[in-house]
C-alpha cells in the first residue's frame, strides 16, 4: 500500500509531532501548511497552501495526485477564536468553520477517488476536548463537535471501501501555544496539571502516537471513533457530580 500521508498544519505544534512520528514509522509525509517548518525533515514534502482558499487547495491536491496516489489523511490544521457568547460573531463562525470543517471536507473529497480505487484509506481528524464544551469556545467547540459528526458519517459511508475515519481529541497538551498562555509553574497551570488523573501534561508526541496507531494498515476494524488523548480528564468529567 502507498506510504504517503497528507498532514495539514504539519509545521508546528501537534502537527509537527505527527509529521515527525509518521516519518520515523517509515511513511513519506506531505505537509500542507501556510508556514514552512523550521527544518524540512528527510522524507517530508512541504507545500505552502492556504487551506481556506478553495481554488488554491484544489490546485495543490491536483498537483499532488499527479505525482502519486495518497490514501492516508490527517486533518490537523485548525484555528481558535476565543470569545464569550456575547462577543462571538458571524465572522468568527465563518472563519473557524472554513478551516476546521470545510477544509477537511474538501481534502477528503480530493483524495477519495484514490482511496476507492485502492480499496483502502485512513483518515484521522484532529478534534479537541472543547467539543464537549469549554468556556469562551462557542465557535471552536461547535466546529469540533461538527467534526465529530462528519467523522461518524464518513465512517458509515466509506467503510465498505476499506476506508476508516476516526478523530483524536487532545486534552491539555504542553505545546508552545499552551505554555505562552499558561506559563510553567504558574498557579493556574499547576491547577490544570493537578486536575489531570495521570498528573502530568500531555505532549504533542502523545497525540502523534494515537494518530500513528489509527493510520496503520492494521487499524482496519476501528472506525467512527473519537479517541481522547487527555490523561483521563474526559473520564473525570463525571467526578464533579
Amino acid at each position: 500500500m502507498d506510504k504517503h500521508v497528507l498532514v495539514t498544519g504539519g509545521s508546528q505544534g501537534i502537527g509537527r509531532a505527527v509529521v515527525l512520528r509518521l516519518l520515523s514509522d517509515g511513511y513519506r509525509v506531505v505537509n500542507f501548511d501556510l508556514v514552512p517548518p523550521a527544518h524540512t525533515a528527510p522524507g517530508e514534502d512541504f507545500n505552502e497552501v492556504d487551506l481556506v482558499d478553495g481554488a488554491a487547495l484544489d490546485a495543490a491536491l491536483s498537483a499532488l495526485l499527479t505525482k502519486h496516489p495518497v490514501v492516508r489523511l490527517v486533518n490537523n490544521a485548525g484555528i481558535v477564536r476565543p470569545a464569550p457568547i456575547e462577543r462571538a460573531t458571524a465572522d468568527d463562525l465563518a472563519a473557524v468553520s472554513a478551516l476546521n470543517l470545510l477544509a477537511p471536507l474538501r481534502l477528503l473529497q480530493g483524495l477519495l477517488p484514490a482511496m476507492r480505487d485502492a480499496g483502502f484509506g485512513r483518515v484521522v481528524n484532529i478534534s479537541s476536548r472543547a467539543a464537549l464544551g469549554k468556556l469562551e469556545r462557542s465557535v471552536y467547540a461547535a466546529t469540533k463537535a461538527g467534526l465529530h459528526g462528519m467523522t461518524r458519517t464518513w465512517a458509515l459511508e466509506l467503510g465498505a471501501y476499506g476506508v476508516t475515519v476516526n478523530a483524536v481529541g487532545p486534552g491539555p497538551i504542553a505545546t508552545d501555544l499552551f505554555e505562552r498562555v499558561n506559563p510553567p509553574r504558574h498557579p493556574n497551570t499547576e491547577k490544570i496539571r493537578n486536575a489531570i488523573p495521570v498528573k502530568r501534561m500531555g505532549t504533542a508526541e502523545d497525540v502523534a502516537h494515537a494518530v500513528a496507531s489509527l493510520i496503520d494498515d492494521r487499524a482496519g476494524f476501528i472506525t467512527g471513533q473519537v479517541l481522547y488523548v487527555c490523561g483521563g480528564m474526559t473520564v473525570g468529567l463525571g467526578n464533579d457530580a
